[in-house]
């Protein structure tokens, strides 16, 4: 690979980085929003490096005089495989992790909480799954017995028998620390795998209420269909309309 070819280079990564972040979002299917700085001055930093090359290069070129004739500093044709990965920053973008990524891994074990505020008289409540499922398995007071909440998530199918989950993934960083949060569906037939859903219903009795045997699951009551979030790798509340 020429000097100029290793710029060109340079300069798609450092367009793909500003691309993804600036104009479209798709920064979000690989890191978290709080990342976005760095990718910025990233971009900002490869094109500088770009720009640089060839204007050393030039100045190279100038002072060897063709007299001299001219050094090509080359590197393993292999090299050339790197600008896949870079052309596909700005042309194409891997799918968003979704129902294939949350059915080969296990539902997330939720963090120890041991005081609990009391829930509000909303009904239906909306609550992440996380929440839901730590109320259920840890709460001693057992608030959620009996409530109608409201989660969100995409479907996730789940073995046989038309099971599936209401599932969100979560980033702690990247997509590399990703990791499912999945609460089962009961009472309705599962819609297509990455459907995003909001469900009201009622904790599904199953195990201990409060304790770790307690299931995190729901016997739905509603079901409807939403629109995906700008940032699907977090737990939060996302605004439904009613």
């Amino acid at each position: 690979m020429k000097r100029h070819a290793q710029a060109v280079l340079l300069a798609v990564m450092g367009v793909g980085l500003l691309h993804s972040t600036l104009f479209t979002g798709l920064y979000l299917r690989y890191v978290k929003e709080g990342l976005r700085p760095l990718l910025l001055v990233s971009g900002v930093l490869l094109l500088l490096l770009a720009l640089a090359g060839v204007a050393m290069d030039q100045g190279r070129d100038e002072h060897r005089g063709h007299a001299h004739g001219h050094h090509h500093n080359t590197a393993p044709r292999i090299a050339w495989l790197l600008f896949l990965p870079a052309l596909s920053l700005v042309f194409y973008a891997p799918p968003a992790l979704g129902a294939y990524t949350a059915a080969r891994s296990n539902g997330t074990v939720v963090k120890k909480q041991k005081k609990f505020d009391s829930l509000p008289a909303t009904s239906p409540l909306p609550m992440t799954l996380t929440d839901f499922t730590t109320r259920v398995q840890q709460d001693r007071e057992t608030a959620i017995k009996g409530r109608t909440v409201q989660l969100t998530g995409f479907v996730t199918p789940a073995g046989q028998g038309g099971a599936w989950d209401l599932t969100r993934i979560i980033f702690t960083c990247c997509a590399a620390d990703a990791r499912p949060v999945k609460v089962r569906a009961y009472g309705t037939t599962a819609p297509p795998a990455n459907t995003w859903l909001a469900v009201t219903g009622t904790w599904h009795p199953s195990g201990t209420l409060g304790t770790k045997s307690a299931a995190a699951a729901l016997d739905v009551r509603t079901v409807r269909r939403i629109p995906p979030p700008v940032n699907a790798y977090t737990d939060d509340l996302p605004l439904v309309p009613s």
